[in-house]
């Protein structure tokens, strides 16, 4: 008779070949055993906590190359930005079970949120043309996609843009004629938007990692694009610059909200209404706006 010793006992057979019986012995030099419930606990914590590590969320501003290099407007002005400052506050990144559509009118249901909620002014035109979008504030957020965004556009109450939600300054040029301009807006809007829409998708935070999300701000709806067709809707829906030209005064341009409602014809002052309300963007993605005093609206 012959004995096999395998993990778990021994298996005695006979010369015949025959099966003689089992004895369940403690196993000897097994080269694996399994997994004790103690280890595999230690090991689902581990990763629990790994999972639960939080990473560095990033909230950053963007006004493109538009306001960094400057553009021509749709009326054949070239713009050039040395500051636009904007105020934000109550800055909010979101997790949100598949997706949000801005335009659906719902609440954002989020199983996570992450905010900034003190008033920041940021200047646009900050860098060259090789810049990093500005850097609002860096927040420790537990890991997820953070694929919705909101924030207020409000007046700053110090610094060099006290008093505007927007203020513009620069110079604005067209066949030998420069004007300078310094241009205070004030308008107060609410952005609500989706997931950012790029060539890189932002927002994904891996734990113990860092990303970004975008405030995207597009003046060409507001100036209009010289590079694309003149139907173009970029084009169709924007104020130009040629308006704000004719109110120059001693070659230069210095006015307010209050004042461009006075001296604006209503169909340009309407239009500049409009195209302030659709700036706000998430790289291309869209979103939706209310404003503290109701202007007519447009598609962004």
């Amino acid at each position: 008779m012959k004995a096999i010793k395998f993990c778990g006992g021994t298996l005695r057979v006979t010369s015949s070949g025959l099966v003689a019986g089992l004895a369940l012995l403690p196993a000897v030099g097994c080269s694996e055993s399994a997994p004790t419930d103690e280890a595999t606990a230690e090991d689902s914590a581990a990763q629990d906590a790994a999972s639960a590590e939080p990473g560095t969320l990033e909230f950053r501003a963007n006004g493109e190359d538009f306001v960094r290099q400057g553009f021509v407007s749709k009326d054949g002005w070239q713009m050039n930005f040395d500051n636009l400052y904007v105020t934000l506050s109550d800055l909010k990144a979101y997790q949100v079970d598949g997706t949000f559509d801005p335009d659906a009118g719902n609440e954002i249901a989020a199983e996570e949120t992450v905010e900034v909620s003190e008033v920041i002014t940021v200047d646009l035109a900050e860098g060259d043309d090789q810049a990093e979008p500005v850097l609002i504030e860096s927040v420790a957020a537990p890991a997820g996609q953070y694929n919705a965004l909101a924030w207020k556009m409000v007046p700053a109450t110090s610094g060099p843009a006290d008093g505007s939600t927007l203020l513009l300054v620069g110079t604005a040029a067209q066949d030998g004629e420069t004007i300078p301009f310094t241009i205070q807006l004030d308008p107060e809007y609410t952005y609500t938007c989706g997931e950012f829409v790029g060539d890189s998708r932002k927002g994904i935070l891996d734990p113990g990692e860092q990303a970004d999300v975008e405030a995207t701000f597009h003046f060409d709806h507001v100036f209009g694009d010289g590079d694309a067709p003149a139907d173009d809707p970029i084009n169709t829906g924007a104020l130009g610059f040629g308006p704000l030209a004719a109110l120059a005064s001693d070659g230069a341009l210095t006015t307010d909200m209050a004042e461009l409602e006075q001296t604006l014809s209503p169909q340009d002052y309407s239009t500049l209404e409009d195209t302030l309300e659709g700036i706000g963007h998430v790289g291309e993605g869209h979103c939706s706006e209310a404003s503290a005093s109701p202007a007519s609206g447009q598609e962004s």
